[in-house]
C-alpha cells in the first residue's frame, strides 16, 4: 500500500530539490502536485481539500521561501500534516479489571473479519492475555467451522452454541463461560453481510446493548477503498465505534480509505493486517506510517520485528560468527528469520533513504526459496566448508535442488562475498548493519555483483575483491 502515492510525492518534492530560492508560486505548483497525488490515491475529495489548505496555510506562513532547504522544510510540514490526519492514536488495548475485557468485532462479509479475531488473540497472547474467541457469525455458512480452526491453530478455545441462531444469547454465555475459564480477553466474532442491511445492523446493535463490550472494532478491506470509509461512517452511526482495523494493507491498493477514515468518521485506524499469517497484525503508529509514505523508511518497526526474531544472545552469537566468518548452515538460518519479518521489499523500505532506491527493483521471492533449496541440496561438511564444492559436487546439488550448476556457483560466489562484507561490517553502527544485513539474505539476486553499501570503506571493497580473485584463481574458474 502507498507505493504509487510515495512514488508521486517523491517526484514531487524532487522538483524543489536543489533549489536555493523558491517562490510562492512553486509552493503552489507543488500543493496542486499533491492534491492530485492524494486524489488518484483515492483520498476522500473533502479530506484532501482540508488536508492541502492546512499545509499550504503552513507552508505560506513559515521560512520556506527563504529557507536554504525548501525541500527538507516541506517535506517536514506534509508529514506533520499526514501525522494529524492519520493521528493521533494509542494503539495498545485498553485491558479492565476485573476481567474478562470484551471486544466485539463487527464489519462485513469479506473484510477478514473472522481472521482477525484469530490475528487479535494471537496479539493478546503476545501480551500475556489469555483469550477466548466466541462464534456468533451464525449467519454465514461454515463461519463457526472457521473460527474453530483458527482457533485450534493458535491454541485459542472456542465458544459455541449450534443448536439456536441467537446470536445475542451466545454472547452472553460466552462471556460467562470465560468467566467460568478463568479467560481475561473474550473477542466476539459477529455476522456481516455483503453489504449493509437493516438486519445485520439491527443485531450487532442488540449485541452490543447486551453484552457492553468495553471495546467495539470496525474490520474494514483496504482494497475496497472509499466504499471502506462509506461503511465505517454507517456503523459508527448505529454503534459507537472505538477504533477501526484495516485489514489487507499489504495489498497493491493505493491507500486513500486509511489517509480518508479518520479525519471522515472521527475513529482511528487502531491495528492493520500486514499478511495471511496468523501473526501478521500490527499496531498502527501515525507517525511511522506517514514516515513510509514519505519514503522515510520505518526503523522503529524494523527494529521490533527484528527483537521479535533475535533474542540477545543470538544476536552475540551472530556478532561473533561475522568476525570469524559464517557458514551457509548460519546464512540458512539467518535467511529464514529475515523471511519471518515479511517480504524482502517490505523491509528494505523500512530503512531511510533506500525508498527511492526501490522503485525499480524486482526482487523474486522465489530466488529465496531456491537459495534454501541449493543449500540444503549440500551435506553439512559442505555446508560449513563451501571452499571443497568443485565441479562434481556443484552438478550433485544441481540435480538435488532442481537448479544449474552455475546457479550453486553464484550461490556460493555471492556467499563468500557477503560473508568478507560482515567481517568488514563487524565495527559498523547498528543503522549500517541493518543495511548491509538486508543484502545480505538477498546477495545472490545480484547475480555476484557486489552491491554499493554505505559504510564500507573502498578498501574493504577492494580487498574482498581481491580475496574473491585468489579464491578463483585457485579453484581454476
Amino acid at each position: 500500500m502507498f507505493d504509487a502515492l510515495s512514488d508521486r510525492l517523491t517526484d514531487v518534492f524532487r522538483k524543489i530539490r536543489g533549489r536555493g530560492r523558491i517562490t510562492e508560486d512553486n509552493v503552489r505548483d507543488v500543493m496542486r502536485d499533491i492534491r492530485t497525488a492524494l486524489l488518484e490515491a483515492d483520498v476522500n475529495v473533502g479530506v484532501v481539500k482540508q488536508f492541502t489548505d492546512e499545509v499550504l496555510a503552513k507552508a505560506l506562513g513559515s521560512e520556506v521561501i527563504r529557507s536554504l532547504h525548501p525541500d527538507q522544510l516541506m517535506v517536514k510540514i506534509v508529514h506533520d500534516e499526514l501525522v494529524r490526519l492519520l493521528g493521533p492514536v494509542d494503539p495498545r488495548i485498553p485491558y479492565v479489571t476485573p476481567p474478562p475485557t470484551v471486544i466485539l468485532m463487527a464489519g462485513l462479509q469479506g473484510s477478514g473479519k473472522t481472521t482477525t479475531c484469530g490475528k487479535l488473540a494471537v496479539y493478546t497472547m503476545k501480551h500475556g492475555k489469555r483469550p477466548l474467541l466466541v462464534a456468533a457469525d451464525l449467519k454465514r455458512p461454515a463461519a463457526i467451522d472457521q473460527l474453530q480452526v483458527l482457533g485450534g491453530q493458535i491454541g485459542v478455545p472456542v465458544y459455541v452454541e449450534r443448536d439456536h441462531q441467537h446470536a445475542v444469547r451466545v454472547c452472553r454465555n460466552g462471556i460467562l463461560e470465560a468467566r467460568k475459564t478463568d479467560r481475561d480477553v473474550v473477542i466476539l466474532d459477529t455476522a456481516g453481510r455483503l453489504a449493509i442491511d437493516e438486519e445485520m445492523m439491527q443485531e450487532v446493535a442488540q449485541i452490543a446493548a447486551a453484552t457492553h463490550p468495553h471495546q467495539i472494532y470496525l474490520v474494514l478491506d483496504a482494497m475496497t477503498g472509499q466504499d471502506a470509509v462509506n461503511t465505517a461512517k454507517a456503523f459508527n452511526e448505529r454503534l459507537e465505534l472505538d477504533a477501526v482495523i484495516l485489514t489487507k494493507f499489504d495489498s497493491d491498493t493505493r491507500g486513500g480509505a486509511a489517509l480518508s477514515v479518520r479525519r471522515v468518521t472521527g475513529k482511528p485506524i487502531k491495528f492493520i493486517g500486514v499478511g495471511e499469517k496468523l501473526d501478521a497484525i500490527e499496531e498502527f503508529h501515525a507517525d511511522r506510517i506517514a514516515g513510509r509514505i514519505l519514503g522515510m523508511g520505518d526503523v522503529v518497526t524494523l527494529v521490533e520485528k527484528a527483537q521479535q526474531q533475535f533474542n540477545a544472545e543470538e544476536a552475540a552469537r551472530l556478532q561473533q560468527k561475522m568476525k570469524s566468518g559464517l557458514t551457509l548452515e548460519d546464512f540458512l538460518e539467518q535467511m529464514k528469520k529475515m523471511q519471518s519479518m515479511g517480504s524482502m521489499k517490505s523491509i528494505l523500505k523500512m530503512i531511510p533513504g533506500l525508498g527511492s532506491d526501490l522503485k525499480n527493483l524486482e526482487i523474486d521471492e522465489d530466488e529465496i526459496r531456491r537459495m534454501e533449496a541449493i543449500i540444503l541440496s549440500m551435506t553439512p561438511r559442505e555446508r560449513r566448508h563451501p571452499e571443497i564444492i568443485e565441479a562434481s559436487r556443484r552438478r550433485r546439488i544441481a540435480r538435488g535442488s532442481g537448479t544449474e550448476p552455475q546457479d550453486v556457483s553464484g550461490l556460493i560466489k555471492s556467499f563468500f562475498q557477503a560473508r568478507e562484507m560482515m567481517k568488514a561490517m563487524s565495527g559498523m553502527s547498528m543503522m549500517q548493519r541493518m543495511r548491509v544485513g538486508t543484502q545480505f539474505a538477498q546477495m545472490s539476486m545480484f547475480g555476484g555483483k557486489m552491491p554499493k553499501i554505505k559504510g564500507l570503506s573502498k578498501a574493504d571493497r577492494r580487498r574482498i575483491d581481491r580475496k574473491e580473485k585468489r579464491r578463483r584463481r585457485k579453484k581454476g574458474r
